[in-house]
């Protein structure tokens, strides 16, 4: 199985900046987008951020120029820095990964989903 663990949200004042992470772990061949959505009651799950092993990141336009994806292939490893943030970035952020397994083939994980709420 494979599992992803998220870190790092909490309550921050507008303007305030979090640090999300996200370690995959388990049994795996290979990773190729990691990335981040955030889900808003009432609303469909939506991509924040992602990157490729090796690529370039990809950011909704909403959060251009404040958010930056990051990520440690030796590690397994994604991150989300949260900078000037606004009230409506408020939501669960999910960590997502394209895993490989040699039994499953490429298969979509989600992590468990961490709260990040934003004051004004």
């Amino acid at each position: 199985q494979v599992q992803l663990v998220e870190s790092g949200g909490g309550l921050v004042q507008a303007g305030g900046s979090l640090r999300l992470s996200c370690a995959a772990s388990g049994s795996f061949f290979s990773i190729s987008y990691m990335g981040w959505y955030r889900q808003v009651p009432g609303k469909q799950r939506e991509l924040v951020a992602r990157v490729a092993s090796g690529g370039s990141p990809t950011y909704a336009d909403s959060v251009k120029g404040r958010f930056t994806i990051s990520r440690d292939n030796a590690k397994n490893t994604v991150f989300l820095q949260m900078n000037s943030l606004k009230p409506e970035d408020t939501g669960v952020y999910y960590c997502y990964a394209d895993v490989y397994r040699t039994v499953t083939g490429w298969q979509a994980r989600w992590g468990q989903g961490t709260q990040v709420t934003v004051s004004s």
